[in-house]
Parts: structure tokens; C-alpha cells; sequence
């Protein structure tokens, strides 16, 4: 098989015209940064979880490119084009992944409340009254529901003006995403809640098929794009990271996020990201395993 892209933390393979093969490496980045440490199972656990959503997805009528489960660390799905020019992508294009990611937002967390705390967004803009002191955890009386670019160098976030002009979307047609991720979710926290999960967030791909029929794609609902949190440690006023999150938050513990943030703020070349400690990476290898089977419902072994 031929690699055609090497990503971050997964490899995509040409099959034939029609299919590819998705390898989900134990690579693991955070910021937009590898980090120089590999996490024992983690690809695995990730490309089964994927398996699992995406016989939720077509259980919930939504149609996916997945077609198969090769390996534990290994799955084929349709193909369809990559155009990386805006500027060839309109209202009749077909069979091409959209250049966007769609986040839906269920809780206050991550670099939302960063956002917020910068002022870069307001407690109105996310359901709040005005003035309204936005805490960590706080639950939103509404998803929310934004956009950031997908083949740019670094995401960004966008209008919905732009997003549309950028991916060829026709305003129904954004809609239509968006209520199809919704209804997605929906059935995603009630899975998981019988598994004391809770479900605070995560991002969503999409591509038109040849007939510009909506396809989800890529991954979704794992421990790297999804944001989790434990049920009863919630209910008793604590929150407990089950996700990525956990190594996100080991990396503003030391300052590095500071650094990393201020360098792309000041335009200055952006610090390497140091290596984690021999624990975080058997502690993080463990947590993988266990939202395996807390997502699922299945065992790992």
C-alpha cells in the first residue's frame, strides 16, 4: 500500500481508487505538537473506539465512509478527494472531504475558558447573561456549536461566513451538519452515562460523497477528540479529566502551554515540547485502556 499522508498520530494508506486504510499509531499530541513519547495500546484503543461509534452512527441513521475493521489498530473507508484550495470548492463539488472541523460544546472547558478569559469571547456569546462569571465545568444551557479550519498549518476558529465561503457549504447544508451532531451526541451521552461518563465535548468531520451526500468521517467519540469526565467525582463537585485533557493539563501545570501560547502570540519560534515522565506515560497508557472500556462497554483484553 502506498502512505499518503503521515499524520500526527495517524498514518493513511491507499488501498485503490475507492478505499483507504486508516493506521492508528501510539503517538500522542497535544497544542498541535507531537510529543516525544509513544503510549503503550493507544492506537488500538482509539481505532476501536471508532469502530464502536461508527456502528452507533449508522444504528442512529447517519451515514459513515467506514467499511471495515482490518486489525486492532487498522480500519479501510471510503476515500474521497483532499482539495486544499478554497477556491476550487463550491455548491456542486463533489466527493471531497469539507476543510473544516466541527466542535459542539456541552460544558465549560479547555480552551473554551481560555477564550473567555482573554475576552476573545464573551459569557453572551455562549448562552450567559452579560457580565456572567464563567467557571470551569459549567454547564451550557445549549450546545455550542463552532467551526475551525481542518488542512491549515495551526486550527483556527471561523465565522460561519467564512466557513461557508472556505468549504462550499450551502447554509442548509450547515445546518444539516449541525443537527446531525446533535442528534449524535445525544445518543453518544446516553451511552456512555449507563458507564458514569460524561460527555463534555468533542469534534466531528464530514465529506460529500459522489452524489454530495453527507458522509461522516475520520475518528470521533475517543479519548483524543472527545473530552470525558466522571459521572459520580461531577455530581460531588469535582471534575476528574478521562481524555487527552489529562496531558494537556500536564503540560500547563509546567508552563509549557504558557510558553508555546505566548511564542505564537509574539510571532517567535514555538519551544519543542519536552518529554513526558516515565509514570505519566504508564499512567496515560492506562487511562487510554480504561475509557476503552468505559466508552464501550466492552474489555480491552
Amino acid at each position: 500500500m502506498k502512505l499518503l499522508i503521515k499524520g500526527k498520530v495517524k498514518e493513511v494508506y491507499e488501498v485503490d481508487r475507492e478505499t483507504l486504510e486508516f493506521v492508528f499509531t501510539d503517538n500522542i499530541s497535544v497544542f498541535d505538537k507531537i510529543i516525544p513519547n509513544q503510549i503503550p495500546h493507544k492506537g488500538e484503543t482509539l481505532c476501536r473506539e471508532s469502530a464502536f461509534w461508527f456502528q452507533i452512527a449508522k444504528e442512529t441513521g447517519i451515514r459513515t465512509h467506514f467499511k471495515e475493521l482490518v486489525s486492532s489498530n487498522r480500519m479501510r473507508v471510503q476515500r474521497v478527494d483532499v482539495i486544499s484550495d478554497y477556491s476550487k470548492l463550491g455548491h456542486d463539488t463533489r466527493n471531497y472531504l469539507l476543510p473544516l472541523e466541527f466542535v459542539v460544546r456541552h460544558y465549560v472547558a479547555g480552551s473554551l475558558l481560555d477564550r473567555l478569559k482573554t475576552g476573545e469571547m464573551k459569557p453572551e456569546n455562549i448562552g450567559f447573561s452579560p457580565g456572567h462569571t464563567v467557571t470551569y465545568g459549567e454547564k451550557l444551557d445549549e450546545p455550542f456549536f463552532e467551526v475551525t479550519t481542518k488542512l491549515e498549518k495551526t486550527d483556527r476558529h471561523l465565522s460561519m461566513k467564512e466557513a461557508l465561503r472556505i468549504s462550499g457549504l450551502t447554509e442548509d447544508e450547515m445546518e444539516h451538519i449541525r443537527r446531525t451532531i446533535l442528534k449524535l451526541d445525544r445518543r453518544i451521552a446516553s451511552e456512555v452515562s449507563q458507564r458514569e461518563l460524561i460527555h463534555v465535548d468533542g469534534k466531528k468531520e464530514f465529506a460529500f460523497d459522489k452524489d454530495r451526500m453527507l458522509l461522516l468521517i475520520d475518528t470521533f467519540g475517543t479519548s483524543d477528540e472527545d473530552r470525558w469526565w466522571d459521572a459520580e467525582a461531577f455530581a460531588n463537585g469535582n471534575i476528574v479529566e478521562l481524555s487527552k485533557e489529562f496531558v494537556r493539563q500536564h503540560y500547563r501545570k509546567t508552563g509549557y502551554f504558557d510558553a508555546l501560547e505566548q511564542a505564537r502570540t509574539g510571532s517567535r519560534p514555538e519551544p519543542e515540547i519536552p518529554s513526558l515522565p516515565e509514570d505519566m506515560v504508564r499512567r496515560t497508557s492506562e487511562l487510554y485502556i480504561d475509557m476503552y472500556e468505559r466508552i464501550t462497554g466492552e474489555s480491552f483484553e
